[in-house]
């Protein structure tokens, strides 16, 4: 997995138990859940730089479609509703995009 050295096997199994319904991703509870919320700034760069599949420098709503999946590939893929929610909690600057700046913010 990519994000093994960061996340727990456990813990990504934990926070994929609690969104499995569709509409049920709070990213909040999902942070807490996998670790997230207590990972250094380095960590949160690599799990960033794993994220923004294209390398644009942003995390754009096409790629936090698959977030869960890039967890474990038995994961579903985020609503429309859930992809704008999170999309608006590390959104900074309102281009409908995460960028470095507001990676921290939305886990933190």
């Amino acid at each position: 997995m990519a994000l093994s050295g960061i996340l727990t096997e456990a813990g990504i199994a934990a926070g994929l138990q609690s969104c499995q319904a569709a509409d049920s991703f709070d990213y909040k509870t999902f942070f807490v859940k996998v670790g997230l919320n207590s990972k250094s700034k380095d960590q949160l760069t690599k799990v960033f730089r794993i994220l923004d599949q294209d390398r644009s420098a942003f995390i754009e709503e096409n790629e936090l479609k698959l977030f869960l999946q890039n967890f474990s590939s038995s994961a579903r893929a985020l609503t429309d509703a859930e992809t704008k929610a999170f999309l608006a909690a590390g959104d900074s600057d309102g281009d409908g995009k995460i960028g470095a700046d507001g990676k921290t913010a939305f886990i933190k």
